[in-house]
């Protein structure tokens, strides 16, 4: 069973444990709010692609308010209490900036702060270049440090002069004014004093779920469920109280990364957050995440990039804790490149995944990377336990190596874009024995909204049951690698554990005495049939003679 701490570990990663000390119902009030700004500015700008208008702004506050509260606190701890960096002139600021940056990771002179620019916004006519300058300046300001590959191309998607905006200057810059301010007047604040970002980076994962919720298959390309999440989290820190480095291949919006540092506590991650995202955009809400939720640029590093071919990491593996999700059955490269088979992260297998369904090539990928006291939890497509040819020879080698530690079956429509009931892949490097776990957790849900989700209840079934490794009848069964090999390497759930049949038990003496009666009735029915034909008949042969006497 679960211990007390990790019960108060997995209450914060559910969202039950605020440091904010908000409630549930404030928070659900304050996303309710949120989400209903977003959508009404908006207007004719399709949603999908008006979201990195207001996620970028609401990076903007953040970043403008986590500095300020930064100086501030030094100076009232300096004997200024009155202080505030909003207040400042730019001239003065700039004594103080290498500073910052070399704390922060990037400056923001006090004139070019959020609140400063909300407040001039309704009466700049420039505001939209104004916003532009911004935004290089900030970026600017870690060219040459530390930090400047986690800033570089911040705000790029954040395109003040699109014509999605408005037709005109005046009307692009309407609309930039109402998201700022808009934005401002979200309850949210930064507490210098706690490792944590209060509502800030809560409201970013918020509407990271509401825009990929409403994003249809693209939603669902970058966006892990919170639930689904921390599940990957707790199985891949099983028997760790601390990790030093979490890898991600295919990290997305960095939500999975994020798990496991709010699982462990954020002075127990070592070395940091690592992963590599492909998509541009999804890149860059990322990094926002990352420093939405406290994490310093000395904390993570996030490449940009194919994993598969161009992998970012290669001197930073291996990792303890590997958590992904990566896309499902997508096209790569494969064997059309040659050279790839030599590659020490697939040539082990002897064969390389399929050009159309790149999900053991991500397999591949992370076990080669897995340190051997580590795990990786990775989320799966349901044919890659079953399907023949190169997969099937990657199987027989992740089970030859005694890398296959356990398989769970998820409940289906989870995910956004897709309701098929995908599955967790559990790998290992240092296994006791030969043995596999299966666990069947496909009716482990509650439907909430238009798509299911698995409860904190239902994740820690399924931890007592990787921990206690027990054997449960319609659950969960501990099957040996011969006996794996005798079924040709499938590692599909439903072929070692029983689905508990639905259908009522069968009396045979009360369905033999059903039969006799039906039979029965059957024999009595065809008689009156007989019968009925028989007195037609005589009735047609009655009338047939009295039409001959008439004649």
């Amino acid at each position: 069973m679960a211990s007390k701490n990790e019960d108060a570990r997995v209450d914060t990663i559910a969202g039950k444990v605020d440091a904010a000390g908000v409630s549930s119902a404030q928070r659900r009030q304050l996303h309710k709010t949120i989400w209903s700004i977003a959508d009404e500015l908006r207007g004719a700008v399709d949603g999908w692609e008006f979201k990195s208008y207001v996620l970028g702004m609401l990076f903007y506050r953040y970043i403008s308010e986590n500095l300020t509260a930064y100086v501030n606190a030094g100076e009232e701890e300096a004997g200024a209490p009155d202080f505030d960096y909003a207040q400042l002139d730019d001239e003065t600021a700039e004594g103080a900036r290498q500073g910052i940056v070399d704390e922060k990771g990037y400056f923001i002179l006090p004139s070019q702060l959020f609140a400063n620019v909300v407040a001039r916004a309704p009466h700049d006519d420039n505001l939209n270049e104004a916003l532009s300058a911004v935004f290089r300046a900030i970026e600017g300001s870690a060219v040459g440090t530390q930090s400047e590959d986690d800033m570089r191309g911040l705000f790029q998607d954040v395109d003040v002069n699109s014509p999605r905006l408005g037709p005109t200057v005046m009307d692009r810059n309407k609309k930039l004014t109402a998201v700022l301010q808009k934005i401002a007047e979200l309850p949210l604040s930064v507490n210098s004093e706690t490792s944590r970002t209060d509502l800030f980076g809560d409201a970013y994962e918020y509407l990271i779920h509401m825009y990929a919720a409403n994003g249809g298959k693209s939603g669902g390309e970058f966006f892990t469920p919170p639930e689904v999440g921390a599940l990957l989290a707790r199985i891949a820190t099983i028997g760790k109280t601390s990790a030093n480095k979490v890898y991600d291949p295919a990290c997305g919006s960095g939500g999975l990364l994020l798990a496991v540092q709010r699982l462990l506590g954020d002075e127990n991650v070592g070395k940091g957050l690592y992963g590599q995202e492909i998509n541009l955009t999804i890149y860059n809400l990322a990094r926002m995440n990352m420093f939405l939720h406290n994490v310093g640029f000395n904390q993570f590093d996030l490449r940009l990039g194919d994993t598969l071919i161009h992998p970012q990491h290669v001197d930073d593996e291996p990792f303890e804790v590997i958590v992904s999700n990566p896309p499902y059955s997508t096209k790569w490269v494969g064997s059309a490149n040659p050279e790839l088979i030599t590659d020490p992260r697939f040539s082990p297998a002897g064969v390389l995944a399929p050009k159309s369904k790149a999900d053991l090539a991500f397999t591949m990928h992370m076990i080669s990377w897995l340190a051997e006291n580590g795990t990786a939890a990775i989320v799966e497509f349901p044919g890659v336990l079953y399907r023949g040819g190169a997969e099937k020879k990657i199987r027989t080698y992740l089970l030859d190596s005694n890398y296959v530690d356990a398989v769970i079956q998820l409940p289906p429509d989870l995910f956004f874009g897709t309701t098929i009931a995908t599955c967790i892949l559990v790998l290992k490097k240092s296994k006791p024995d030969d043995t596999v776990m299966f666990i069947n957790a496909s009716e482990l849900f509650t439907r909430s909204g238009n798509k299911n989700t698995m409860t904190p209840e239902h994740q820690t079934r399924v931890i007592d049951a990787l921990k206690s490794r027990e054997p449960e009848q319609y659950f969960s069964a501990v099957v040996h690698r011969s006996d794996i090999a005798n079924r040709e390497d499938n590692l599909s759930v439903s072929a070692y554990v029983e689905t508990k049949s639905t259908r009522e038990e069968i009396n045979i003496d009360e369905l033999n005495s059903r039969i006799d009666r039906i039979v029965a009735r059957e024999q009595e029915l065809r008689q009156r049939i007989d019968d009925i034909v028989d007195a037609l008949e005589r009735s047609s042969s009655c009338c047939d003679l009295s039409k001959e006497r008439s004649k």
